[in-house]
């Protein structure tokens, strides 16, 4: 098992995964009005969670993976950052709690905890591919979107991803047939939790 058969075996739930309709409000721009606000304050609540799953699984990463998940946390962090600035020029506000949609998607991180090193890595290479897939597929991105677009498919994340992709891949190869099992069902947790995930920015305005 690789990322590679993970992917082709689970073609249709990757698919809903990256192609969700809120995706494609973005590139035509056909969002109701503050969904895309409020999916960033989610987006923004789930950056946190993601920020403590990976502080926590460096010590867990064999040597050869800590330098990626440290690049990895300094990104996180520079995104926060860069969320709160455009929450500034947009004028909406950050400080919510996140839906309970979200709050199931961080708990399933934290659980991560209790598997195996491959399984957590599968699962964060996951995450990522994801979100790259997604704003790949939103690509260019109505005008009022683009920007945001354009950050989530610049070349420096497409290269972290690709390497996130090497080191689960490297995990698989050194795994027995259960952790294989274990890390398959991370893969489509992930599937399954992206594809809610998009539709938080309707729950929170109320389509």
């Amino acid at each position: 098992m690789d990322t590679g058969k993970l992917l082709e075996k689970h073609a249709a739930p990757w698919r809903e995964a990256r192609e969700h309709p809120f995706v494609r409000g973005v590139r035509d721009g056909a969002l109701p009005e503050g969904a895309f606000e409020a999916w960033l304050v989610e987006d923004y609540l789930f950056v946190l969670g993601l920020l403590g799953f990976q502080s926590r699984l460096v010590p867990r990463a064999p040597r050869r993976d800590q330098a990626l998940i440290l690049g990895g946390l300094l990104a996180l962090e520079a995104e926060l950052t860069w969320f709160e600035r455009k929450a500034e020029e947009r004028d909406f506000s950050l400080d919510a709690h996140p839906h309970p949609d979200n709050e199931t998607y961080i708990r399933f991180l934290d659980q991560l905890e209790r598997e195996p090193y491959a399984v957590s890595a599968v699962a964060l290479w996951a995450v990522e591919q994801a979100y790259l897939d997604a704003w790949s597929s939103a690509s260019p991105g109505a005008r009022e979107y683009r920007e945001f677009v354009e950050h989530w498919t610049v070349p420096e994340f497409r290269d972290y991803v690709g390497s996130l992709r090497e080191a689960a891949d490297a995990a698989l190869a050194r795994s027995d047939e259960r952790t294989a099992h274990r890390a398959e069902a991370a893969f489509l947790s992930v599937a399954r939790l992206e594809r809610d995930f998009w539709g938080l920015a309707y729950a929170r305005v109320g389509v």
